[in-house]
């Protein structure tokens, strides 16, 4: 029902930036929070950002604070990740989110119902 389409990935030098998009279709996007995660293989899902519906606060993991920045424009449906200052650690598979109930908002994944296939960003060093 609901579908979630990340773009923007790529490689970059560490150092550079990356804009990262994720289309939403299916709900009423300005009704729910969105976030993203990221996945290396081998290791757990790691929160990096979150924004709520009307983009009114936003969180982000410690790793990624002061470097990214989560935004939304609900009238295109669309959130964005820009990352700036990217590290090779930074290197993973991000996957956009869609919470699954209004006013959820947070860093845990179980608040998070859809999810993106996911877009490979590579930072090499």
């Amino acid at each position: 029902q609901v579908q979630l389409v990340e773009s923007g990935g790529g490689l970059v030098q560490a150092g550079g930036s990356l804009r990262l998009s994720c289309a939403a279709s299916g709900r009423t996007f300005s009704s729910y929070a969105m976030g993203w995660f990221r996945q290396v293989p081998g290791k757990e899902r790691e929160f990096v950002a979150a924004i709520s519906s009307s983009g009114s606060r936003t969180y982000y993991g410690d790793s990624v604070k002061g470097r990214f920045t989560i935004s939304r424009d609900n009238a295109k449906k669309t959130v964005y990740l820009q990352m700036n200052k990217l590290k090779p650690e930074d290197t993973a598979i991000y996957h956009c989110a869609q919470a699954g109930a209004t006013y959820s908002i947070g860093t845990a994944s179980g608040l998070y119902h859809y999810w993106g296939q996911g877009t490979q960003v590579t930072v090499s060093s």
